[in-house]
């Protein structure tokens, strides 16, 4: 019973001890050394120089700066440097025992210490030496590794006791399990150290599979947390290699992986009895290409073992079937190194293919741009020719049918390259081929092949018909009064830019001044075009128009095949200038289509003429109208349909009154739209007569377009009053009385001008009678 009381007593005493007595420290700093962020149970004695009874104190960053920072430090025995206090302020920090002692620059400062966030990184390398990485590699089994961890952890083992600054690497094996040796090599490392790496460690004994590794802190140690984790594959080395793809259409690359030894040396070769087999691409990393041909190779592995190498094809490589071989390992001298190794794969080669496309539908107007277009995997270029009837057999330019093509010779063809997709295109200016209507044959080939030997290359073709580029033209009207526009409109097939528009009158060749000129309006992409034509200026008369289409001949300046000059010459190819200004109008036109109609003249042309007349405007009879009553006032024109007339119509009666007398003054007006007619065009105003007073009106009628104005007069007279029928009473009924109507007085007014002319010509109509009697 003794015996138990005094072991009670023994395990409360111990107890109170661990309560009472302080942590361990893990290290004695002192002045100016670095600590780290997550160190814990540090010793700051030395760094603050504390006077007696003095146990804590403060850490300050850039004291009396604007970016001052203060830390607390509660025991300086036993301080726990926490990322919450530290944040990002990294740096010199001065030790003060009270925090009224801070001073700016850190004047007075017991001492400093540097603060840093710890930076670890595990790395693994090839070898005991050098900088080659294999994480995420593989290596093979004759090789070594080394793990190395990278830090900023020079300072851990200032004042720390042993094994402080120790991290372990702990390795994850294929199988699972979890090592610190591996075949009898230790994996710890000391951070302090440089470079803080294990010994290098053979591959021989371990497992085939993929390995993970990183470094951690063991019991004791600062433990300021693990390490980022690498990898690696351990395999055999033995020699191999293979292809990205059993078959490559030519123009394409062929990539072969070799897999081997980790930076051993082999060689490769690619099997052929011909000459243009695929080539090494040059300047290749790891790759020294073996005199006199490309086909052969000495390849050094990377840190994995591995190596990829590219062969080029290109138009001229035979299509077949190849084999790449590899052999080794050898040392940088070429002598094997042990027992070799071959292994080899096969690749194919094969031909492209070309196609050949027509914008549209296949049928085109001689002008008109074709835009072919199509692929080639056969080649980087495509060559085109044409063939068609009564053209060199073996196929012509398609811009310049003089021009026959002839395999081998690249002159004549027309050469397109080829895109990195395969695609290529081309447009062609069926104006420049100088060919007749007719179906042709387009041909895309691989090679520069003729017709007579194409089946030598990949081609393909298209056929297209060409049609004579024809012009359409009409004008708005046969007869146009003066002043209004004319508007010549048309269409003119094969694509031209322009057409070209002579216009001939009496003394009249384009231009006011009697020079000549000649219009050339724009023709759309539809192929419509139009042109306004004033008539201002215009004599009455007939005119003479000739459009001209140019048929693909498009030089600068002129019209287009021929030239001309305001002093009216007119030149063609191959014929004498002639003068048409000295000419009359209908002459002038001669000549000119006796130009057009020559054959050495490709452009075609269509004849117009019309009528110029003096502006002519007319009001139909209005008679007399009753007051107050609806009309219609009508008339005919040779003005353009659309153009618009304004309309007047005004009393006669206009004379001085009294303010307080109504105005015997009335009238209206408004516009009216010319109309199509039967022969002549036509026009018609409504009026509305319910304001107007028996009087005489006049109608006016202008257009400002022409400058033409037409009057006329008409008469509103009293309208005839209904009488109003009496009813009558019936037999069985009462007697309905009889309405009387009063018939109020209508005032005197005094008559207007037109009134009193009329009256005054009805007096002597009278006195003629009479003198007949």
């Amino acid at each position: 019973m003794k015996s138990m009381t005094k072991l009670m007593v023994v395990a409360m005493i111990l107890a109170a001890a661990l309560v009472v007595a302080p942590a361990a420290a893990a290290r004695n700093v002192t002045d100016g050394t670095t600590i780290y962020v997550g160190e814990e149970n540090l010793n700051l004695t030395g760094v603050f120089n504390p006077g007696a009874g003095v146990t804590s104190g403060v850490l300050v960053y850039a004291p009396g700066e604007s970016n001052q920072k203060i830390m607390s430090v509660y025991s300086i025995i036993d301080y726990d440097l926490l990322e919450a206090d530290v944040g990002s302020t990294t740096g010199l920090w001065y030790a003060y025992n009270s925090s009224s002692d801070v001073a700016k620059d850190g004047a007075g400062a017991a001492g400093t210490v540097q603060i840093q966030n710890p930076s670890k990184n595990l790395r693994v390398l090839l070898g005991s030496s050098g900088t080659t990485s294999v994480d995420g590699q593989r290596v093979t089994g004759t090789q070594s590794i080394r793990f190395r961890i990278d830090s900023n952890l020079g300072d851990l083992a200032v004042g720390a006791p042993a094994g402080y600054a120790n991290m372990t690497v702990r390795v994850t094996t294929p199988g699972g399990g979890t090592v610190e040796v591996i075949d009898g090599v230790p994996l710890s490392v000391n951070v302090t150290t440089r470079p803080s790496e294990t010994a290098a460690i053979p591959m021989a004994n371990l497992t085939f599979g993929t390995y993970t590794a990183r470094a951690v802190w063991g019991s004791g140690t600062a433990d300021l947390g693990d390490t980022n984790a690498v990898t690696f594959e351990v395999v055999s080395g033995s020699v191999a290699i293979t292809a990205k793809q059993d078959t490559v259409v030519r123009n394409n690359a062929i990539a072969v992986d070799i897999t081997g030894e980790s930076e051993m040396y082999y060689w490769v070769n690619v099997t052929t009895t011909g000459n243009i087999a695929p080539a090494l691409r040059p300047s290749q990393t790891g790759v020294q290409p073996l005199s006199p041909d490309e086909f052969h190779a000495f390849v050094k592995t990377t840190a994995a073992g591995t190596r990829t190498l590219e062969f080029t094809t290109n138009a001229s490589t035979e299509a077949k079937t190849y084999t790449f071989e590899v052999s080794g390992p050898f040392n940088a001298a070429g002598a094997a190194i042990g027992q070799t190794q071959d292994d080899s794969v096969k690749v194919r080669v094969e031909k492209g293919a070309v196609t050949i496309t027509t914008s549209g539908t296949g049928v085109y107007y001689i002008g008109e741009e074709v835009t072919l277009s199509g692929t080639n995997t056969d080649n980087k270029k495509v060559y085109l020719f044409m063939t068609g009837p009564n053209l060199p057999g073996n196929g012509v330019n398609l811009e310049d049918v003089t021009k026959p093509v002839a395999t081998g010779v690249k002159t004549n063809f027309t050469e397109v390259d080829v895109k990195a997709d395969d695609t290529w295109s081309w447009k062609w200016d069926t104006s420049k081929a100088k060919v007749d209507a007719g179906s042709y044959t387009i041909y895309a080939v691989s090679d520069v092949k003729a017709k007579d030997k194409i089946s030598e290359a990949k081609y393909a073709t298209a056929s297209v018909s060409l049609r004579s580029g024809f012009i359409t033209a009409t004008t708005s009207g046969a007869t146009v009064a003066k002043g209004n526009d004319l508007t010549l409109s048309g269409t003119a097939q094969g694509n031209p830019g322009n057409v070209f528009v002579w216009i001939f009158g009496k003394n009249y060749y384009g231009a006011n001044d009697g020079q000549l000129n000649v219009l050339s309006p724009s023709v759309e992409s539809d192929g419509t075009f139009e042109e306004e034509i004033s008539t201002d200026q215009l004599a009455a008369g007939q005119y003479f128009v000739i459009v001209q289409h140019p048929m693909g001949v498009t030089t600068v300046g002129n019209a287009g095949s021929l030239t001309w000059t305001p002093a009216g010459s007119v030149s063609a190819p191959s014929m004498n200038p002639v003068t048409i200004t000295n000419l009359q109008a209908p002459a002038a036109a001669s000549a000119l289509i006796d130009i057009l109609d020559s054959p050495n003249i490709p452009d075609t042309y269509v004849k117009l003429t019309f009528v110029i007349e003096e502006p002519q405007l007319f009001i139909d009879a209005i008679g007399d109208k009753a007051a107050g009553s609806k009309f219609t006032i009508t008339g005919t024109t040779n003005l353009a349909v659309g153009d618009t007339l304004n309309i007047e119509v005004t009393s006669a009666a206009f004379q001085p009154g009294q303010k307080t007398e109504a105005s015997a003054f009335s009238g209206v007006g408004g516009t009216a739209v010319i109309q199509q007619g039967d022969g002549a065009n036509t026009w018609s105003f409504e009026v509305d007569g319910a304001s107007f007073k028996p009087d005489q009106y006049i109608v006016k009628v202008e257009s400002i377009e022409t400058d033409t104005t037409a009057t006329a007069a008409f008469n509103v007279v009293e309208a005839v009053p209904t009488t109003q029928a009496t009813p009558t009473a019936t037999a069985t009924g009462e007697v309905t009385p009889t309405a009387t109507t009063t018939t109020e007085a209508t005032p005197t007014q005094s008559p207007g001008f037109g009134a009193l002319l009329a009256l005054a010509g009805l007096g002597a109509v009278a006195f003629l009678v009479l003198r007949r009697d």
